[in-house]
């Protein structure tokens, strides 16, 4: 693959194994999207990956609740479990909605994304905004150090410009990057994490590899496991050819489980079982 300097995620697709991870989910996807199902009940399809997507999301934040009780609840105020699920459903409907403004602000989606996982459950003026100097961070999961606020702000600003100028990295390539940077950085009070995985969504549906949301990455993240989840998580961080091939293998394997569940969803609809 040719690269410059003004494309670097296109690098990451040279590194060993990431050609193969890419090849992989194009044809899980393609698998997916040529289902008989989807020509007729694609929307059916989508509204449930949604579902099963948040749940998955919600469960690496510590609210590992079954797809049943997320189905059935109304109610998600009150205790810390409950608002973290009602969080991620509240990303996953407003992902789609955002694709326009990504392309040219992700600035401005990442702080709509953080007010709208928030709720207005936080009384402060730190919904919406990067964090300041000094301002704690409550992301349970993720343990590696924390940067500060003007190293948040800086890179930040580095993969706003990397998005915005596009390149010919392909998708699971940019939205690995994107979901791993917003981990690493963590630059918000809280839901970092959520948000982040919400990112990734963005970009694979803006992206065209998966444009009507049917590929939740977030089921394969939480199927692997919040101890594999971290484990890569920390291979992206350490910066090496290594460490950024696994991340980006492990987001692979996630999309082709999310591919795998919107699958046996189409077979469900196909037997009018769902």
């Amino acid at each position: 693959m040719s690269t410059t300097p003004s494309d670097p995620l296109a690098a990451l697709g040279d590194l060993p194994g990431v050609a193969d991870a890419v090849d992989s989910v194009r044809k899980a996807v393609d698998r997916v999207y040529g289902h008989r199902v989807m020509r007729r009940r694609s929307n059916e399809v989508t509204a449930e990956a949604a579902l099963r997507g948040a749940r998955g999301s919600a469960s690496l934040s510590g609210a590992d609740w079954n797809l049943e009780e997320v189905r059935r609840r109304t109610d998600f105020s009150g205790e810390d479990e409950a608002r973290i699920v009602g969080a991620a459903l509240r990303l996953t409907a407003e992902a789609g909605q955002l694709l326009s403004i990504w392309r040219q602000s992700p600035l401005r989606v990442l702080a709509r994304l953080h007010l709208v996982a928030a709720g207005g459950a936080t009384p402060d003026d730190t919904v919406g905004r990067p964090r300041l100097a000094g301002e704690p961070v409550d992301e349970p999961l993720i343990e590696a150090p924390v940067p500060g606020a003007d190293e948040v702000s800086g890179r930040l600003e580095g993969l706003s410009q990397l998005i915005i100028a596009g390149g010919s990295a392909p998708a699971l390539v940019t939205a690995s990057v994107v979901h791993g940077e917003l981990l690493a950085l963590r630059p918000f009070a809280s839901h970092n994490g959520l948000v982040a995985r919400t990112a990734e969504r963005i970009v694979l549906i803006g992206s065209g590899l998966d444009p009507k949301s049917i590929c939740p990455a977030e089921v394969g993240h939480a199927e692997q496991g919040r101890a594999a989840y971290v484990a890569a998580f920390e291979g992206y961080v350490s910066g090496s050819p290594e460490g950024m091939a696994a991340w980006i293998a492990h987001c692979g394997r996630s999309i082709g489980l999310g591919v795998r569940e919107s699958t046996a969803v189409c077979e469900a609809l196909q037997r009018g079982a769902a």
